[in-house]
């Protein structure tokens, strides 16, 4: 065989040879891909389904405006303005029964429940994890932070999750009084500072330095020994707090501080119905519109508002009987829903509240 032919058959082995060795890494390469994917690109589906749950309890919507509806029986309803979605503890969620939904700044979405102790379910778009809270005394007030409710049981402690830690921190008890207690809700206000509302020992205002508390005997006792608690806080138009109660607080920081209190309390409207009638001194939700009006919700009696001059009432029914509430809530684009114990989600129409039907 001459030089020629052997060069050339030299050639063509070593550029097989070559053609199968970047074959073998492409085809290695795409393995690696592939199980990568199958690795992060993890989605939970979730059940489709024709109507939301009956209880209902509270009403979210998040910045895509998607709707978020926490049941106390059977999960969490996605609604995209198309297709109902139930997550439920099959799917990952955390527990079937939930009391708070709230949203970071990455579009992550938490659950919180009163039936989970010391843990949140966190939903990024795909799955959910559990995040499960470590005990510390690490109190901040960062912009960034997201504040939680602890499960009941009168631990007197709520969550901090500052997007890395989820932290589990203890309440002082207010000064002369020893009761254990549940907090029911928190809010953060215009400036920043974290309340915190409780069963049954009043409110309480954390500055990031110190905590502050309004024991007054509208926000500790309530009638015929109920456990109402302080279950809503709101700011109105004119900065002052509402504490479901008849009763309307102003208050102060350290450079406009009157007296020795850090707060001034006013009669306001008193009772919703003007009567003085018991059932409506304390309410369960409140919530500020776009127009500054104050809308109150009642358990037994309907949604009342106040404009700041006179109160409208607004009854809720289903099938022509007056049912009962638990929440309001504001959407994006300033709408209003409630929550019921038993009846699914109501929305406002402009001038009554109707029963909300996906389909």
């Amino acid at each position: 065989m001459t030089n020629s032919a052997n060069n050339k058959q030299t050639e063509m082995k070593l550029t097989t040879l070559l053609f199968f060795s970047i074959l073998s890494i492409l085809i290695s390469c795409n393995g690696q891909t592939t199980n990568q994917n199958k690795n992060t690109d993890q989605f939970i589906k979730g059940d489709t389904v024709k109507e939301l749950g009956k209880s209902i309890m509270v009403v979210f919507q998040d910045r895509k405006n998607v709707y978020w509806f926490g049941s106390w029986e059977t999960g969490v309803y996605k609604y995209d303005g198309k297709t109902l979605v139930n997550y439920t503890t099959k799917h990952g969620l955390l527990n079937n029964r939930i009391d708070e939904i709230k949203e970071d700044e990455l579009g992550n979405i938490y659950f919180a429940s009163a039936n989970a102790t010391s843990s949140i379910s966190k939903f990024n778009g795909n799955i959910f994890t559990t995040l499960t809270a470590v005990p510390s005394e690490n109190w901040k007030l960062e912009s960034t932070d997201m504040w939680f409710e602890y499960s009941y049981g009168n631990t007197g402690k709520v969550y901090r999750y500052d997007g890395i830690t989820l932290y589990e921190l203890k309440l002082p008890n207010p000064p002369d009084l020893t009761n254990p207690f549940d907090v029911y809700s928190i809010y953060k206000d215009r400036k920043g500072n974290i309340w915190f509302g409780t069963n049954p020992v009043g409110v309480c205002r954390y500055d990031g330095k110190s905590f502050e508390w309004i024991t007054e005997e509208d926000l500790t006792e309530f009638r015929d020994e109920g456990a109402n608690g302080v279950r809503s806080i709101t700011e109105d138009k004119n900065g002052d707090f509402w504490f479901n109660t008849e009763y309307r607080y102003s208050v102060y920081d350290s450079t406009t501080l009157k007296s020795n209190q850090f707060y001034t309390r006013h009669e306001s409207i008193g009772s919703l119905d003007g009567k003085n009638s018991r059932g409506l001194n304390e309410y369960l939700s409140t919530v500020r519109d776009n127009e500054n009006n104050l809308w109150f919700v009642t358990y037994r009696d309907g949604v009342w508002k106040y404009d700041g001059t006179k109160i409208t009432h607004y009854t809720v029914q289903d099938n022509s009987k007056d049912i009962t509430l638990f929440s309001i809530y504001k959407d994006n684009h300033g709408d209003l829903w409630l929550g019921t114990h038993e009846n699914g989600a109501y929305k406002f129409n402009g001038k009554t509240f109707e029963k909300f039907k996906p389909y």
